[in-house]
């Protein structure tokens, strides 16, 4: 199997995942090169991503690292299964790479949450609000690249329709849903999409109000994608370089946490879609 100059977030997780998998068991580098018949640079590669391995090898190691969980090594062999081209592989060449693994990350979520505090969640965006974030990049973008992120961050919602949407739980603080990204209009119609999408079985939707006070995390914008087990669940965390991706068992600990405290101070979603209401009729 050849090599890989630039391994997706996904790739990266497997090879970390093989990495601790086998530092777990005390399983030295050495023995795993030996055990599976590769080199011992090959093991560095495996672990690092840019190396694939194959079902049968990943079983072997998995055993002799004294690994019983059947269901998290089923989902390891599922993840170093050659994918295919996802829909985001078009993008590639033409987008960030963290872009690509955000898409990538949603697709084969089995359930996320997200929390956010001055903006609407991508997934939920419509057309005219994306444009108008995309429009206050610095530096600012060329229109070639704003359309490209707009065709992009629309095909990722698709994952929230179709005949098996995932599911999705939205955290969303007031000052977002007062946010009036590119004007009343705009914003007017942002909010009636979120009472829309709203509506649909897979989609819950809570507000923090103001009054709610303080909560762990405000301001950060939290992305928490459960995987086929736990120990493959993922937080993406967004900031101005792009794309943040954790995945130790401290930290989904935390962001679990965060999550659930937000989810307790929130609104229960009909009274939720009566302030997203109320809110409207203001602009």
């Amino acid at each position: 199997m050849a090599a890989r100059t630039s391994p997706t977030e996904r790739q990266k997780r497997l090879g970390a995942e093989l990495r601790k998998l086998r530092t777990s068991a005390d399983v030295s580098a050495e023995f795993a090169a030996g055990l599976l018949g590769v080199d011992r640079g090959k093991i560095s590669n495996i672990e690092a991503g840019t190396r694939p391995i194959s079902s049968d090898r990943l079983r072997t190691l998995a055993c002799n690292c004294a690994c019983t969980d059947e269901k998290y090594v089923d989902a390891l062999v599922d993840m170093a299964q050659p994918s295919g081209r996802g829909w985001w592989e078009r993008y590639r060449g033409l987008l960030p790479q963290g872009l690509l693994d955000i898409a990538e990350l949603e697709m084969h979520a089995t359930r996320m949450r997200a929390a956010y505090s001055m903006h609407i969640p991508g997934l939920l965006q419509t057309s005219d609000h994306a444009l108008a974030l995309f429009r206050v990049v610095i530096p600012q973008l060329p229109e070639r690249e704003i359309a490209l992120r707009l065709a992009h961050r629309v095909e990722r919602q698709e994952v929230l329709d179709g005949g098996t949407p995932t599911p999705f739980t939205g955290i969303v603080h007031e000052a977002a849903l007062r946010m009036r990204f590119g004007g009343r209009t705009v914003a007017r119609a942002q909010l009636e999409h979120l009472l829309e999408k709203s509506e649909q079985t897979n989609i819950t939707l809570l507000v923090i109000p103001f009054e709610a006070g303080a909560f762990p995390g405000a301001g950060q914008t939290v992305l928490y994608a459960e995987g086929p087990v736990s120990q493959l669940d993922t937080v993406q965390i967004d900031n101005s370089h792009g794309p943040l991706f954790v995945h130790s068992e401290a930290q989904l600990t935390k962001y679990r946490a965060h999550l659930d405290w937000m989810e307790e101070i929130a609104l229960p979603p009909d009274k939720s879609r009566d302030f997203i209401h109320t809110i409207a009729r203001q602009l």
